[in-house]
């Protein structure tokens, strides 16, 4: 693939899962009702479980991806996510839709895996960092549009539409791995699965305090993202009375993500993914403390929630791909098998600290900022933890 059409195709894996959560957004109120989901907060499930099944898949196909190549477990794969997509459409029942969701993450759960793992066959370093965030900015122009998207299916349909939706997607980005992508990982790579091979390379992740350090820091920022999304219905809708604007409102803060991918990608190679995501880590634990005050004093509105959460999502986005790439540093050589671990400890994670704030939601922007604050606070813990008490200084990988 030349360039360019590579990073397009990585960003196109990425929104296999991005659509898989946010295409459905503005249909939960619908599938609560049709289904007899009695507690509002447990139409949060649907996205969280598709986010646990999501997490736990990641551990699978590190180990068959280097042993089998890159290609054909992401063509099995995306050809289970259309079927699992079919399935949940067809669910009658909110137990079937949850286990549909668990089967759609478990499927997707390749396509992160991939992803990463591709991008390292390739690049490493700051260069790897700069290529993921350019895909990350293309990618996160999904959870602009996926809203609108859902919105418009939702006209044309209930919203079924949206799962044949998703369905559609992953076969189109199924045709496109059979007819242009090439296999990454030459047959002199591969490992052969053993437990012997498995237990060392579970290891080496684990144990290396740069891949486990952050991959944790990863998680627990991904789990703000998750927090917000599987939330930000219930605040448009029911504190701020917001749900005719709620995709625009939605997208503005995912379009501010996209705004940090896209200066991150031009950033990194002068500045090191140090630097930025440190910088970004204080300025989330500075917005959280001073977004607390504005709750307190009970000044809050749409106008400054909406500010808070773009820039705190700015922050984030700072942080996402700059983790994964200092968390890859060390353990390139084991791609597959490392970014599975790691992808297991950043999507489960996410998800328990996801749901810990999403749960906790009672009819204001408190939790939220509250658990902003708690996770910025316990990343720069990590971050001392992994760097020796150390700020602000570049490993000789990252120079």
């Amino acid at each position: 693939m030349h360039r360019h059409e590579f990073v397009a195709f990585v960003a196109a894996l990425m929104a296999v899962n991005a659509l898989g959560v946010d295409l459905m957004l503005p249909a939960l109120a619908d599938m609560g009702r049709d289904l007899a989901i009695a507690t509002a907060n447990h139409r949060q499930w649907i996205i969280t479980f598709y986010m646990l099944g999501f997490g736990v898949g990641q551990l699978a196909y590190g180990p068959l991806t280097d042993r089998y190549g890159r290609r054909p477990i992401l063509l099995i794969t995306l050809l289970g996510f259309v079927a699992a997509s079919i399935f949940a459409a067809s669910s009658a029942t909110f137990p079937a839709l949850i286990g549909a969701r668990i089967l759609q993450g478990l499927m997707s759960a390749a396509t992160r895996v991939l992803a990463v793992a591709i991008v390292r066959d390739n690049f490493s370093g700051r260069t790897m960092a700069r290529t993921l965030s350019v895909a990350q900015m293309i990618f996160f122009l999904v959870p602009i549009l996926a809203p609108s998207l859902g919105q418009m299916l939702l006209l044309i349909g209930p919203w079924r539409f949206i799962f044949y939706a998703l369905a559609a997607f992953a076969a189109f980005v199924l045709v496109w791995t059979f007819a242009r992508l090439p296999e990454s990982l030459p047959v002199e790579r591969r490992v052969p699965i053993s437990i012997a091979t498995l237990t060392a390379s579970y290891r080496l992740t684990l144990t290396n305090r740069y891949s486990a350090g952050y991959a944790v820091a990863a998680s627990l920022t991904f789990g703000g993202i998750i927090a917000f999304v599987a939330s930000s219905q219930q605040i448009f809708v029911e504190e701020f009375h917001a749900g005719d604007r709620f995709t625009v409102l939605f997208a503005v803060c995912a379009f501010s993500m996209g705004c940090a991918s896209f200066a991150n990608s031009r950033l990194v190679e002068r500045l090191g993914t140090r630097l930025i995501s440190q910088v970004a880590v204080f300025g989330l634990i500075g917005l959280s403390l001073l977004h607390l005050v504005v709750i307190g004093a009970g000044d809050e509105t749409l106008v400054t929630y909406m500010a808070f959460q773009a820039l705190s999502m700015t922050c984030i986005g700072l942080c996402g791909s700059n983790f994964g790439a200092m968390a890859m540093e060390p353990v390139g050589h084991i791609a597959g098998t490392a970014s599975s671990v790691q992808g297991f400890i950043t999507s489960v994670g996410a998800v328990l600290v996801g749901s810990a704030i999403g749960q906790s939601y009672n009819g204001t922007t408190f939790p939220l900022a509250i658990g902003y604050l708690t996770i910025g606070v316990a990343v720069l813990v990590l971050i001392l933890v992994v760097e020796n008490g150390k700020l602000f200084q570049p490993r000789m990988q990252d120079e």
